[in-house]
């Protein structure tokens, strides 16, 4: 059904709900999303909706899971639609796809670069932005009448372009005057701006239903990533609530759940938004406290009207056959929350929420910020100087991660440094630790009366001869005690875990509660980061003009180097990872 229809005739004091999902990266994980679904969509959503990645990466995936829960779970699904890397043709074949699953409903967007791409370019001329689809699909007699249309709008500006507030609501006018039947916001966390805003686009006489996009948040750090990466406004009394509990997980993912409460009884008391788009970044638990609350504040409508009966027999009859035993369960976590708590680079590659990025699906790499902190490396020297520069919060960022180095990273920081001075350019990792406290201001996650535990790990780029004697430094002196993975832009992998070999690197124990493991490395997620961290050097080398030696620096170290990642499981020796590289009979 179109989403405008179950809008129109949609008659309850309640808001009503749609759940935005992105394609897992990996097959478990797409397993493992079904069940999830099934289980937030007894919260009777009025719809839920597919991304489509960045650069439209997950394009196949993404018409896949939605024609799954179209067709297959009965479900009205909303599927992401952008114009990048849509050659000529494609966008029809994206949507005759749509329209033979039963999909009645596009949210057209305009759509992030693709990783390695100069600014944001259209590779079909007819699309360069997402005005150009909704008016394409109004025109077409064959897709015209059979889909609902959606357009993206941005509250507090769009973050890749600086334009002022009347030239974006004059483009929101110009899409919805070509067809468009709905808007969904942008994420906020400050609803009286957004309010104002809402006045602001009925005044340009803009009546179609405004959807506004609510995250809840997470956990402190994922929500610092996510504000930068999204260019959102954070009120500072939101700031101040989080500073002081930053370091209790629990604690953060409570507040969110109320901050996200209150803000849509503020933004739904008005009369004027009927509804909410949640984005989930494919996680459940928070959702579903945010609905129980909202319902628990809201007395039950005592009359039942045909659309809310209809929608809630629908659920009933059709997820209530999909409750087989939970794949995403595993021996000792419960499905709803066994990776609530996301922690490190890698996570589980069976979680649906492996590899989360933006509300859009954003890549997070930003071309000015690349050259203002960056600058134009032109050897390989001065890729270490970065690198260097980096590790001692020179710059705030760089191309592998949005943030400044972590507060348990900088304890560390010689060992990180000594690699760096080799060459060994270190991207991502972790001390050991041995039961600390879940509260730990350096080492904590997960709620409080906990204890939480890494083994050492860390990953770098090296030349082939480096992983060379990296190997042999492993067999001759690891004993056993030493595991790894190394892969290269080629698709080569080689490493010492077996097959089926899983490293848990990052677990907790908390009260009442069985053993978490948030940071999981082995194969899967291994080959599905390293085909990401190969991407950032494309990307990165697409800033500069082709033919620089910039730009033809980064794109050697790309095809020419490899991504190693080194556990060592000894947890209860600081230094034993450490010692091992550094150190030794055969030192490295």
């Amino acid at each position: 059904m179109k989403l405008s229809d179950k809008i129109a005739t949609y008659n309850s004091s309640r808001p009503f709900y749609t759940f935005e999902f992105f394609p897992p990266r990996t097959d478990q994980g797409f397993e493992n999303l079904i069940p999830r679904i099934s289980r937030l969509s007894t919260l009777n959503p009025l719809a839920i909706s597919v991304t489509w990645g960045a650069g439209g990466s997950t394009r196949e995936r993404s018409i896949d899971l939605a024609g799954l829960t179209q067709s297959d779970y009965g479900i009205d699904t909303v599927l992401h639609l952008t114009c990048t890397n849509m050659v000529p043709g494609m966008v029809d074949d994206a949507l005759r796809a749509a329209k033979a699953r039963g999909i009645q409903n596009i949210l057209a967007l305009r759509g992030d670069p693709s990783r390695g791409t100069e600014l944001w370019t259209p590779v079909d001329s007819q699309f360069t932005c997402g005005i150009d689809l909704v008016k394409y699909i109004r025109s077409s007699p064959e897709f015209s009448s059979h889909f609902c249309i959606g357009v993206a709008a941005y509250p507090e500006g769009h973050p890749d372009r600086e334009t002022d507030e009347d030239s974006s609501l004059n483009v929101l006018k110009e899409k919805v005057d070509a067809g468009a039947d709905f808007i969904v916001t942008q994420l906020f966390y400050d609803a009286d701006p957004f309010l104002e805003w809402v006045d602001k686009v009925r005044a340009k006489g803009i009546t179609v239903p405004i959807i506004p996009g609510v995250m809840p948040i997470q956990t402190y750090s994922s929500f610092l990533r996510l504000i930068k990466l999204c260019g959102v406004k954070v009120p500072p009394s939101v700031m101040a609530a989080l500073e002081p509990i930053c370091h209790d997980d629990q604690l953060v993912k409570d507040y969110g759940v109320g901050l996200a409460v209150d803000i849509i009884r503020k933004i739904t008391s008005t009369g004027t938004i009927k509804g909410i788009h949640f984005c989930t970044l494919n996680l459940e638990k928070s959702v579903q406290l945010v609905i129980e609350k909202l319902h628990s504040l809201t007395p039950p409508d005592l009359v039942i009207d045909p659309t809310t009966a209809t929608n809630t027999a629908t659920n009933a009859l059709t997820f209530k056959q999909t409750l087989d035993p939970d794949p995403g369960r595993g021996e000792l976590n419960n499905a709803a929350t066994w990776d609530d708590f996301p922690n490190g680079r890698f996570g589980d590659y069976k979680s649906p929420a492996f590899g989360a990025q933006d509300q859009w699906g954003g890549s997070g790499l930003c071309q000015y910020e690349g050259l203002s902190e960056w600058g134009h490396p032109k050897s390989t020297d001065d890729l270490t100087s970065l690198v260097l520069r980096y590790l001692h919060s020179e710059v705030s960022s760089s191309p592998f991660s949005s943030l400044p180095l972590s507060p348990e990273s900088l304890t560390i920081l010689p060992y990180l440094e000594q690699l760096t001075k080799r060459g060994w350019w270190t991207v991502c990792s972790q001390p050991a630790v041995d039961g600390a406290s879940s509260t730990d201001e350096i080492f904590g996650w997960g709620p409080r009366g906990g204890y939480v535990y890494q083994k050492g790990f860390v990953e770098f780029f090296v030349e082939e001869q480096d992983l060379a004697n990296i190997e042999k430094k492993i067999e001759e002196e690891g004993q056993g005690w030493v595991h790894y993975f190394a892969g290269n832009l080629q698709g080569e992998c080689r490493s010492n875990v077996p097959d089926d070999g899983r490293n848990a690197v990052t677990w907790g124990m908390f009260p009442g509660q069985e053993i978490t493991q948030t940071t999981i490395i082995e194969r899967e997620s291994f080959l599905t980061w390293k085909d990401e961290a190969f991407s950032i050097w494309a990307e990165w080398a697409s800033f500069y003009p082709p033919g620089s030696e910039e730009r033809e620096l980064l794109n050697s170290v790309r095809k020419e180097r490899w991504l190693v990642s080194i556990v060592h499981h000894d947890y209860k020796r600081p230094d034993a990872l450490w010692t091992f590289l550094l150190d030794g009979e055969f030192p490295l």
